[in-house]
């Protein structure tokens, strides 16, 4: 989305990732300009999905553009309306997401009757406005919730990468033999 934005043309966002951009504009933007439907509403299951959503996005970042005579890749004077309006329903369906997830395990007794704790990381823990949502989830649902600071957030493919890197050098099953591979962990 903030791609589509072209935020980093946006005189506030040039140095942010396309997330932190997102919620910085979000912050002093209006949600309740746009709204968009919830993505998966009539599966129900823990299951996420993003791609429905974007397609709304992308369609209402058009009909704007055409509304405001301006060319794509140029800045939308709702800019910031775009980015609450997006920001609100990944956070919304998160939170339903994941609460079926916590219902699940609760009802299934997967999860310690006492102490159950939701762990967030990546880089959509990051986001304050998501993680506020995750918290009231949690104490709704008497569950702790741990996420790593915000600086440790970053991208889940770079989490994953280093967990490769690891299970490498324990010898655990990803290679049969590491001759000749160099790795260097940035």
């Amino acid at each position: 989305v903030a791609r589509r934005l072209s935020l980093r043309k946006h005189p506030e966002c040039q140095s942010m990732a396309g997330g932190m951009a997102i919620e910085h504009l979000a912050q002093t933007g209006n949600g309740e300009q746009l709204m968009f439907r919830l993505p998966m509403k009539q599966y129900r299951n823990c299951n996420f999905s993003f791609s429905g959503l974007l397609n709304l996005v992308n369609n209402a970042i058009a009909q704007k553009e055409k509304e405001e005579g301006v060319q794509e890749g140029e800045i939308l004077s709702c800019v910031k309306d775009v980015a609450a309006a997006v920001q609100h329903a990944v956070t919304v369906h998160i939170i339903q997401r994941t609460c079926r997830a916590m219902l699940f395990c609760t009802r299934n007794s997967i999860l310690p009757p006492k102490n159950a704790t939701l762990v967030v990381s990546g880089g959509v823990a990051s986001n304050q406005y998501i993680r506020k949502g995750l918290q009231n989830l949690a104490d709704a649902n008497d569950f702790a919730l741990l996420c790593p600071p915000p600086r440790l957030c970053t991208d889940n493919g770079v989490m994953i990468a280093w967990n490769g890197i690891e299970r490498l050098r324990a010898g655990l099953g990803v290679l049969h033999s590491t001759d000749g591979i160099r790795y260097e962990p940035r």
